[in-house]
C-alpha cells in the first residue's frame, strides 16, 4: 500500500505545524480528515484554526472535518470521534500530534504547567488512542502514530528540564505498551525528527526566526509519517522512527529540499 486514498485521519493538534503537514500529505492522496484541535478563532501568536486547517486540506485533494477538541476533555474527544465516524464512517488512522512543552527546570516550571504537558501529552495521548481503538480494530490497515521520542532513559535528556521529558516519554511509553497489547491488529509506532522543526514552538519559545533558519520543514515528518502509515498494520508495529532514517529506507537521500535555510547548519532536536 503506498496511498491513503480513502483512508480516515483524527489528528490531533492538526491545525498548524506538524499535525497540519501530516494532514496535507494525506490530503493529496485523497485522504479524510479529521482535525482536532482547540484553536476555533485566530490567535495573535499562533497561526491557523481548525477551519483554515480544513480549508487546506480540501484545497490539496482530501475530504477535512474540523473538530473544535481540547483532548484534556473526555467528553470533548468522545465527541469528535463520534462525529468523525458518523461523517467518514470509521477510523484507520490516530495521529497523536498534540503537544505542550514548557523547557523549563524543576524550580523554575509552575504546576499549572506541569499538569497542562501531562495532560496533553501523556494523558491526552492515551485517551485518544482508548477512544479510537474501537474503530481501529475494525479498519483494514488501522495505525495509531505519536510525534514522540525514542525511549532513551538517560538522566542528559531528563536534567534540563524534567516535566517536559517526563511528559513526551510518556507518549512514548503509550508505543511501548501499546505495541504490545495491540500486535498484529492495530500498528503502533512513534515518530521523532532528526533536526528542529519549523514550528510555532521553535519561533516563540526557542529563539524566533533566526532559530528559524537552521530548521527542516514540517514536510519532512509528514513524508516519514506517510511512509509508516501506508505500511502493513500487522507487522510494522512498535517501532521508534527518527524521520531522516525512515526515509532513507524509502530512497530518499537529498534532505536539502526539507531545509528552511540550505546555508545554515541545522540544529539537533532535544532528544537525538
Amino acid at each position: 500500500m503506498s496511498s491513503l486514498r480513502g483512508k480516515t485521519l483524527f489528528i490531533t493538534g492538526a491545525s498548524r505545524g506538524i499535525g497540519l503537514a501530516i494532514g496535507l500529505r494525506a490530503a493529496r492522496d485523497g485522504a479524510n480528515v479529521a482535525i482536532a484541535a482547540k484553536t476555533a478563532e485566530p490567535h495573535p501568536k499562533l497561526p491557523g484554526t481548525v477551519f483554515t486547517a480544513a480549508a487546506e486540506i480540501e484545497s490539496a485533494g482530501g475530504q477535512a472535518l474540523p473538530l473544535v477538541v481540547d483532548i484534556r476533555v473526555d467528553s470533548q474527544v468522545l465527541e469528535g470521534v463520534a462525529r468523525t465516524v458518523e461523517r467518514f464512517g470509521g477510523i484507520d488512522i490516530l495521529v497523536n500530534n498534540a503537544s505542550a512543552i514548557s523547557l523549563t527546570g524543576t524550580l523554575e516550571t509552575p504546576m499549572k504547567r506541569y499538569d497542562l504537558m501531562h495532560q496533553i501529552n501523556a494523558r491526552g495521548t492515551f485517551l485518544c488512542s482508548q477512544a479510537c481503538l474501537p474503530q481501529l480494530l475494525k479498519a483494514e490497515n488501522p495505525h495509531i502514530l505519536n510525534l514522540s521520542p525514542p525511549l532513551n532513559m538517560e538522566a542528559r535528556w531528563f536534567g534540563p528540564h524534567v516535566a517536559y521529558a517526563m511528559a513526551k516519554f510518556g507518549m512514548s511509553m503509550c508505543v511501548l505498551g501499546m505495541a504490545d497489547e495491540f500486535r498484529g491488529r492495530v500498528a503502533v509506532n512513534a515518530l521523532w525528527p532528526r533536526t528542529a522543526i519549523a514550528t510555532a514552538a521553535i519561533r516563540n519559545l526557542l529563539g524566533g526566526e533566526e532559530a528559524v533558519r537552521g530548521c527542516r520543514s514540517p514536510a519532512i515528518v509528514a513524508d516519514a509519517a506517510h511512509a509508516i502509515l501506508a505500511r502493513p498494520a500487522k507487522t510494522f508495529t512498535g517501532n521508534f522512527l527518527i524521520d531522516e532514517e525512515l526515509l532513507r529506507t524509502e530512497g530518499i537521500t537529498d534532505f536539502a529540499p526539507y531545509a528552511i535555510d540550505p546555508t545554515q547548519p541545522l540544529v539537533p532536536d532535544f532528544f537525538l
